[in-house]
């Protein structure tokens, strides 16, 4: 079933007018009718109602609140993936795949061995990837639409100290490292949160990772073999989920 976010809180019987870009995306693009159905998140982001079609003219769609229920979709940490800048489309790939996995925040950030640079255009690349996450999250059922950020230097990363952190180092790997990334999510309980970092398409300079380690952060191999920049995100989430939602 379809899901949109609303910016309001509605109680069951009441009625309201679809936001235009949903009512267009419903009743045109969907080939909605009177008495269809679709499901809404509400302003608090923790209830779903169910809504029906009542009426629907040339002044707008009309909807009729029929149930609500509080789904438990959303991971039991607050999650931040730290993503460096990569070339084409990975940012939009990422955004959606990492949105769908259910991640809480994804922070973009330029890095010395990035091989493209946003500076003016982030604006304009963020409102397009918050778009994307907007999406994926009413796809993927979720309730929360993930943020998205850009920080132009890694140095400038403003994360909370008790937060657990993370990097994606592929030497660790080398190195016969295989218990980090398995020990960090073992060791979290609901309402923590994490971050991870995960470098560009020629890796993060070793005194980035020297930086890193100064506020908080560990290094962790992500298995013995090499990973692109846009796959790892999505071995992580689903390396998390799986921990924290399936394996307890």
């Amino acid at each position: 079933m379809q899901r949109y976010f609303l910016t309001e809180n509605i109680r069951i019987g009441a009625t309201f007018m679809l936001p235009d870009d949903i009512a267009h995306h419903f009743m045109t693009v969907l080939r909605s009718k009177v008495g269809s159905e679709a499901e809404f998140v509400l302003a608090d982001r923790e209830e779903v109602v169910l809504a029906k079609v009542q009426q629907s003219d040339v002044n707008g769609t009309e909807m009729v609140v029929l149930s609500s229920s509080r789904p438990q979709v959303e991971l039991p940490v607050e999650t931040t993936l730290i993503i460096a800048l990569t070339k084409g489309d990975k940012p939009e790939l990422v955004t959606q795949k990492a949105t769908e996995l259910g991640v809480h925040r994804l922070i973009f950030v330029e890095t010395a061995w990035s091989v493209v640079h946003w500076g003016s255009k982030a604006e304009k690349k963020l409102a397009r990837l918050l778009k994307i996450a907007q999406g994926a999250a009413e796809q993927s059922h979720r309730l929360v639409v993930p943020s998205v950020q850009y920080v132009n230097n890694i140095r400038d990363l403003d994360l909370p100290v008790d937060m657990v952190k993370l990097v994606a180092w592929e030497e660790s790997a080398k190195n016969g490292e295989t218990g980090q990334l398995a020990q960090s999510f073992a060791g979290l309980t609901a309402g923590q949160s994490i971050a991870f970092m995960i470098g560009p398409e020629g890796g993060l300079k070793e005194s980035e990772l020297d930086f890193l380690k100064t506020v908080g952060f560990k290094a962790a191999g992500l298995g013995p073999r090499i990973l692109r920049a846009e796959t790892a995100p999505m071995y992580v989430l689903s390396a998390l989920s799986f921990a924290l939602e399936l394996n307890r």
